[in-house]
């Protein structure tokens, strides 16, 4: 009877040890592990970080449980200051866990350079969607006359004429000169006979018209300098840009004085 009880007590030892145990186990699962494991799978939205400064990443990822990874890729955008957020991966308002990192790409410090395209005999439309499409802003339209209604008759950077291939920094802005399409635009030609050649040459592109073949002719009985003679004449119907031809006097008293 007392071997009996001694396996008896024995046995419940061995239980409560077995259930000190278990019951360890179990809080330190729930106090400890469980609590651990929860917040490491938490989730948190992903903020948008892009126009943000380099500088100032660190701090406000680290205060919302992220961290960043600065990509390879780089781009440009002349509106943001160099090395700020241009792109992010994941997305803003993604929902991801705790402690992911968020891949980043930069502004470059400077603009790459680019081959400017021909535009010149080009519509206006396709011209603003080449310029778009690789990188630089249409800037000023400038209007002239030309038969050519919204052709791109010229194509300026900072105000001189580039060819196709020259080297330009991205973001910059292309200045274009356009065909009005008033070159068909029907005009009369205006009476040039008795005028001197400068006032003459004001009235001819002040009209639309351009200046001709200029030819002198000796002449004793009007002074040197006057229109004597004009082609198309006077009254003549022509298209805005004709070029009109001029025979001016020059006296014999100043070729002799040659």
């Amino acid at each position: 009877m007392g071997h009996f009880k001694e396996s008896l007590k024995k046995i419940t030892v061995h239980i409560a040890l077995v259930l000190g145990i278990l019951i360890l186990i179990t809080v330190l699962f729930l106090k400890v592990y469980l609590p651990s494991y929860t917040n490491h799978g938490q989730t948190v939205t992903v903020p948008d970080i892009e126009g943000f400064e380099f500088h100032e990443l660190e701090s406000y990822l680290q205060a919302r449980d992220l961290t960043f990874e600065v990509t390879l890729d780089s781009g440009f955008n002349a509106e943001l200051k160099p090395l700020s957020v241009l792109k992010q991966n994941p997305k803003p308002t993604s929902k991801v866990k705790s402690g992911r990192k968020i891949y980043v790409t930069l502004n470059s410090k400077n603009a790459p350079l680019l081959k400017m395209p021909n535009l010149v005999n080009s519509q206006l439309k396709n011209a603003q969607e080449i310029l778009g499409n690789i990188g630089l802003i249409r800037g000023e339209i400038i209007y002239v006359p030309d038969i050519g209604i919204n052709v791109v008759l010229e194509q300026k950077y900072r105000g001189r004429n580039i060819p196709e291939g020259f080297e330009i920094p991205k973001g910059s802005q292309i200045d274009l000169v356009v065909g009005d399409g008033l070159g068909n635009q029907i005009l009369d030609v205006p009476n040039l006979i008795g005028m001197d050649d400068i006032d003459a040459e004001f009235l001819i592109i002040g009209s639309g018209l351009r200046m001709g073949r200029i030819n002198y002719v000796e002449t004793d009985s009007v002074p040197s300098g006057i229109i004597i003679r004009q082609m198309p004449p006077s009254g003549a119907t022509v298209k805005t840009g004709e070029p009109i031809d001029l025979w001016i006097s020059e006296s014999n008293d100043n070729r002799n004085n040659f």
